[in-house]
C-alpha cells in the first residue's frame, strides 16, 4: 500500500496539468508539420509559454502565499484556491494573447485556449463543488487529440489508448490519495475532454 501511495504521488507530480501546455507545444512542434519551423522560432515559442504558463504564475503564487501566510500545502483547500485560480488565468490569457499578436495558427494556440478553458470552468465548478483539475487537465488531452486527429487526417488510436491509459492512472492516482471522489475525477475528465476537442476544433 505504502508503494501505491508512493506512485500516486508521483503521477500526480508528473502529470499536473500546468505542464501539458508547453508538452502539447512541444509534441506539436516535433510530430506535425510545425517541425519544418526554424528552431529558433520553436525555441522562442516554448520559451514564451513556458514563462506565462509555468514560470510566472508560479512565482506569482509564492509571493502571494508569503505576502498572506500561506502555507504551501493550505492552497490544496477550496477556500483557499481563488487567488491562485486568477493568476493561472491571466497569465494564460496573457500568453494566448501574445500569441495570437504574433499571429501563430489556431493549432498552435489551440492548445493555450484548451487550457485556459479547462482553468476557467475549473475555476466556476470550484466555487460551488470540487472537481479534479488533474482528471480534467488529463481528459482534455484526449479530446484534443481527437480534434487534431479530424484536423490533419491521421489514426489516432494509439495516441489515444497512451492518453486514455495516462488518463486512468491520473484519476486513479487521485483517489488513492483521497484528494477526489470518483465523481469528481469523473466529471473532471469528461470536462476536460469536452474543453479540449472544442478549444481545437472550433
Amino acid at each position: 500500500m505504502k508503494a501505491a501511495i508512493i506512485i500516486a504521488r508521483i503521477l500526480s507530480t508528473v502529470f499536473r496539468p500546468v505542464y501539458y501546455p508547453l508538452l502539447g507545444i512541444f509534441i506539436l512542434f516535433t510530430i506535425s508539420y510545425f517541425s519544418m519551423l526554424p528552431w529558433m522560432t520553436k525555441l522562442y515559442v516554448m520559451m514564451l509559454v513556458g514563462i506565462f504558463t509555468l514560470l510566472l504564475p508560479y512565482t506569482a503564487i509564492y509571493i502571494y502565499r508569503r505576502l498572506v501566510g500561506l502555507r504551501r500545502h493550505e492552497l490544496r483547500h477550496r477556500e483557499n484556491r481563488f487567488v491562485p485560480y486568477l493568476i493561472f488565468l491571466l497569465s494564460y490569457l496573457f500568453c494566448l494573447h501574445l500569441l495570437r499578436q504574433l499571429h501563430f495558427p489556431h493549432l498552435v494556440t489551440g492548445i493555450i485556449l484548451v487550457s485556459l478553458l479547462v482553468q476557467v470552468v475549473c475555476f466556476l465548478v470550484n466555487l460551488r463543488w470540487k472537481i479534479s483539475t488533474h482528471s480534467a487537465g488529463s481528459g482534455a488531452i484526449i479530446g484534443a487529440l481527437v480534434a487534431y486527429s479530424i484536423l490533419f487526417r491521421f489514426d489516432p488510436v494509439w495516441w489515444l489508448c497512451l492518453a486514455i491509459l495516462v488518463s486512468g492512472l491520473v484519476m486513479s492516482s487521485r483517489m488513492l490519495l483521497r484528494q477526489h471522489t470518483l465523481g469528481q475525477v469523473l466529471c473532471g475528465t469528461l470536462m476536460g475532454i469536452i474543453c479540449g476537442y472544442i478549444g481545437i476544433i472550433v
